[in-house]
């Protein structure tokens, strides 16, 4: 499917992000090993949580949709079956790498798969940890999925020190742990995202977390049984990016953003925009299972904002957000350089060519880099046609950037944008003024 974006004066109203994704997978998974009934508001209603919702119903979980409420009938931490045949991840790495450390303290066996692109993804990084802990897994002869995991296997506890920073990974030793014979500790030599530890917290589980240098060590121990979650779950901080960069971008925007989560670890997008000087103001107004809930207000400035350089230290922070941050250098004055952030090419596509080759459709000068890309300032982008590549992040930080374009943007393949944001183009409709 193509979609094509034309370009915009400025956006005025008000917009709601969906749940964000990275809490509504765990709100998923946890609350499927809790012992009760979950009710929560707000659940992500994209591709990937779908495919988080569609495993633990294979495991034996019931997840069910009540109007704008999801049900989830926890089974406790021993109460999941066998699925009658191999759990099909789509494509989302949150759902296979999660589920890996669940499923490797069960007393049955599992078969993890996806679609293609999810199959090309390195999955040695959680195989790795969890083999440490004496689980029997497997992965194809290039570290990829299908993973095999053979239960029944007591699990040793360890400390876990992971060669890249990641989220993912970290969540996946600590679902083990708490399958594990004694205390299972993840050192984090960069910290990354905390949802887990925040949400597993607010469940009842015994988690701690120390600072250790620029890292973190955070430490979980086994037995104790996970509660039952409710009330609303924030607004995606990821998905707002895209509506910070458009607005930004059109000079007389005013565009509001209610009940977005900002997790101090999901923050740097905001902190960046406005320190290259961003017009937004963020008031806090709720709070979530220890996650902060926040309402955004954007007012347009046009191509003033400054630019700069992301360097190694910043990239886990702002992982996701990168490919739109790149997007934004060509209206910047000083242009946007990415290093350290060789993680990219290990996405849903390869974010650090894709982005680049979707720049240069659009007439933007970029320079790729093993590790990053480098991005101009100064220049304005046409109108052209670029290719999402099968990648939601590409497809939607094209669109964004495309509403200060000089022509029309049309995204080829554009049909991947619903597995994070199904509803961006009618909210952009809804808001845009031409």
């Amino acid at each position: 499917m193509n979609w094509t974006v034309e370009p915009a004066r400025r956006l005025i109203g008000e917009v709601v992000v969906p749940g964000d994704r990275s809490i509504s997978h765990r709100t998923v998974l946890f609350a499927s090993i809790a012992d009760g009934e979950s009710v929560v508001a707000g659940l992500a209603d994209g591709q990937d949580v779908a495919s988080s919702v569609a495993a633990m119903r294979a495991l034996g979980a019931e997840v069910d949709h009540a109007g704008t409420d999801v049900r989830i009938l926890g089974r406790g931490l021993d109460g999941l079956h066998e699925a009658d045949r191999p759990i099909d991840c789509g494509n989302s790495g949150t759902t296979m790498r999660l589920l890996a450390g669940l499923l490797a303290g069960q007393d049955f066996s599992s078969t993890l798969t996806g679609d293609e692109s999810l199959r090309r993804r390195p999955m040695r990084r959680v195989a790795e940890p969890l083999l440490a802990m004496g689980a029997s897994i497997q992965t194809s002869r290039d570290g990829t999925a299908p993973l095999e995991i053979s239960g029944g296997r007591r699990l040793r506890a360890i400390t876990f020190r992971p060669e890249v920073a990641s989220a993912q990974v970290k969540s996946c030793v600590l679902l083990a742990g708490l399958y594990a014979d004694g205390p299972t500790t993840v050192a984090e030599r960069a910290i990354t995202r905390d949802h887990s530890e925040r949400l597993l917290a607010a469940m009842g589980a015994n988690i701690s977390i120390e600072a250790d240098g620029g890292g973190a060590r955070v430490t979980i121990e086994p037995g104790r049984r996970l509660g039952v979650v409710g009330g609303r779950i924030p607004g995606d901080t990821s998905s707002a990016a895209y509506w910070l960069v458009g607005a930004t971008l059109l000079e007389g925007s005013r565009l509001r953003l209610p009940g977005v989560g900002l997790n101090p670890t999901r923050a740097a997008i905001v902190d960046l925009m406005v320190d290259w000087g961003a017009d937004i103001v963020v008031e806090r107004v709720d709070d979530w299972c220890g996650e902060p809930v926040v309402e955004l207000r954007i007012c347009g400035v046009g191509t003033a904002l400054s630019g700069g350089v992301i360097d190694a230290d910043m990239v886990p922070g702002l992982i996701d957000e990168l490919p739109l941050i790149a997007a934004l250098g060509a209206s910047t004055t000083d242009g946007v350089e990415i290093r350290g952030a060789a993680e990219l090419r290990a996405k849903e596509s390869d974010r650090i060519a894709t982005t680049a080759a979707a720049l240069r459709a659009l007439g933007v000068d970029v320079d790729e880099y093993p590790d990053g890309l480098a991005v101009a300032g100064g220049q304005t982008l046409g109108g052209g046609t670029v290719d999402a590549a099968g990648d939601h992040r590409i497809g939607l930080a094209m669109a964004a950037v495309g509403l200060a374009a000089r022509g029309p943007v049309t995204i080829e393949n554009a049909e991947t944008m619903a597995v994070s944001y199904p509803g961006f183009a009618t909210a952009l409709e809804s808001v845009v003024e031409r």
